[in-house]
């Protein structure tokens, strides 16, 4: 199997299975001299972790990370970095029955027919879990890019067809993180919850969409070409279990516009002396290269595919039978997802920042 690596100078290689001993990723690029301890990492994983709240899956993991190598008197010494999570609330025979059947909407079937063998606890490789291992890479990532100042918020944008009407002005951690669905407009979140415990109690899952504000950035990431910044911006976020959507800047909604309304103008800002543009249709990047303005994008995601109702699939040898999905499950991913697309995103800007130091 490949596929297992993102980045090219700040590099991720994430291993493990969903009910295997431990999870975990290698990094390989991170600069020398970073101040870096298990503390600097915790808190993004907190964030992710299973059973957190009455919302999400109840699978009660602490997902705390331990450093191997890499790091030596509390700061990183350039060598790869060596991050392991260990699996703690392993419930493999909840699976049994699945090696047997292809659950709709899985990835079952798909690694069956392509690899001959698959591990049915909890999906193996295929599973959510995997993503632990990449937001313990992005707080270090985050760490990296914190030196020039670039913060990422991400926050849930909407549930279903409840969405957030928050200005984009007024989005902050402390509101992002004031609710347990973190949706930084109050009346939008309470809503929400309430359609996902509804869903839970229903057997039930809903989808949504997370969006993302990068600030402070610099101008001059990103390639003109195949590296374009949105390019893997897009492939990073569309990695994440459950996406199905990425939308930057304008999106789908600049198609409706002309182009002597879409077009960014640029000015020069008077107390900071900055070339910024007017408006922000092109989402911060033009022709693949950041231009010092916020990024803006949105995932979209999927309702969950394990459903605590009877449906019909096939078994391995082609029977169509019913079955009912079991095990501990998020009738939601939004508000859990919101820390992996913080993650994704720092992975791809420490990255990308660290190829442009090159030209430097």
């Amino acid at each position: 199997m490949s596929g297992d690596t993102i980045g090219k100078l700040f590099k991720v290689t994430n291993w493990g299975e969903s009910h295997g001993p431990a999870i975990g990723c290698v990094v390989e690029g991170c600069p020398a001299n970073i101040k870096l301890s298990e503390q600097d990492i915790q808190p993004l994983l907190d964030r992710r972790r299973p059973g957190q709240s009455h919302l999400v899956t109840q699978r009660n993991e602490a997902d705390q990370v331990e450093i191997l190598s890499g790091v030596f008197n509390g700061v990183t010494t350039g060598t790869p970095i060596s991050l392991l999570i260990k699996n703690q609330n392993k419930k493999s025979k909840d699976y049994d029955e699945f090696a047997k059947l292809y659950r709709p909407s899985h990835a079952d079937f798909t690694y069956q027919q392509k690899y001959k063998v698959r591990d049915p606890a909890g999906g193996g490789r295929s599973s959510a879990r995997m993503t632990a291992s990449n937001v313990a890479a992005g707080a270090i990532a985050l760490k990296v890019i914190s030196q020039l100042g670039i913060q990422v918020f991400s926050w849930v944008e909407s549930v279903a067809d409840i969405k957030s009407e928050i200005e984009l002005q007024d989005v902050s951690e402390e509101l992002i993180e004031s609710n347990l669905v973190r949706c930084p407009d109050e009346n939008a979140a309470k809503k929400m919850e309430e359609a996902i415990l509804k869903a839970r109690k229903d057997g039930d899952t809903l989808g949504g969409v997370v969006r993302c504000l990068v600030k402070n950035m610099p101008v001059g990431l990103g390639e003109p070409l195949f590296d374009k910044l949105e390019a893997d911006l897009a492939k990073a976020m569309l990695s994440i279990n459950a996406s199905k959507g990425f939308e930057f800047g304008s999106g789908f909604d600049g198609t409706k516009m002309k182009g002597s309304e879409h077009n960014d103008l640029f000015y020069k800002d008077k107390s900071s002396g900055k070339i910024l543009t007017k408006t922000n249709y092109s989402g911060g990047i033009q022709g693949g290269i950041s231009n010092g303005m916020d990024l803006d994008f949105r995932v979209a995601f999927k309702p969950v595919a394990t459903l605590m109702q009877k449906q019909k699939t096939l078994t391995v040898d082609g029977e169509e039978i019913e079955y009912q999905g079991r095990g501990r499950h998020d009738p939601c991913v939004l508000p859990r997802a919101v820390p992996i697309v913080d993650a994704m995103a720092a992975l791809v800007l420490c990255d990308h920042y660290l190829l442009y130091k090159v030209y430097k």
